[in-house]
């Protein structure tokens, strides 16, 4: 039975993309290193870094179903894009996790920065991934390379996605659970853009972060 199962997960990691197979290793190895510091410790203090994982998974699994599923309704491709569009801030969410290098108890900080990071870097490799399909899916679609027309205002989201995950503490299902109180913040950083500076400033920044990651990424998949 064992060596069965071996097999089966031995065929399933081999019938992955390469792409893949660096996230499955990339995320063994992050949770790997939580559970780790857990045993060690007896406590579960980054245990909701798992949790933050499997949320960045989500908007990867989503736009590769619509990959595969191949919709050719534009509307339906459009109500796809969008649920997509809610979910895809969690996985460039994670990078704000390195707020938490401080919590440190008896574990080194060298292992908390290397377990902080494999998580941000898994976070990002999902976003990254996720975002690309999705792109390919509306140059597909619509017949047309959008490029920095698309890039951008994604990320845009993202970043502005990172700060009200953040600061305003939201989540994707606000949209559904909590709508007015999510819409009556946005509109109160939006009619007041200079009282909330600072914060316009780190969705700016992030959103030229994340814009150079997905592009220093994309170009180099293309030169090696």
């Amino acid at each position: 039975m064992k060596h069965l199962q071996r097999s089966f997960l031995f065929r399933f990691y081999f019938s992955l993309t390469d792409a893949e197979q660096i996230l499955v290793l990339s995320n063994l190895f992050s949770v790997g290193l939580v559970l780790f510091r857990m045993i060690y410790t007896g406590h579960l203090l980054f245990a909701f870094l798992i949790w933050n994982l499997f949320l960045a998974f989500v908007p990867y699994v989503i736009s590769r179903q619509m990959t595969e599923a191949s919709i050719k309704s534009k509307w339906k491709f459009l109500l796809c894009a969008f649920v997509w569009l809610l979910f895809v801030p969690n996985a460039f969410y994670i990078i704000t996790d390195l707020f938490h290098l401080d919590m440190n108890e008896t574990v080194p900080l060298w292992y908390d920065l290397a377990l902080l990071l494999s998580f941000a870097w898994s976070g990002i490799l999902f976003g990254i991934l996720s975002v690309r399909q999705m792109e390919k899916l509306f140059e597909k679609h619509f017949s047309k390379n959008f490029d920095l027309l698309f890039i951008l205002p994604v990320m845009a989201l993202n970043g502005f996605g990172i700060y009200i995950g953040r600061y305003l503490r939201f989540n994707s299902w606000d949209v559904i659970t909590n709508p007015l109180q999510l819409i009556q913040d946005i509109i109160y950083l939006f009619i007041h853009p200079l009282r909330n500076r600072f914060d316009w400033s780190m969705i700016i920044c992030y959103t030229i972060l994340l814009t150079l990651i997905y592009y220093t990424i994309k170009k180099l998949s293309k030169a090696l």
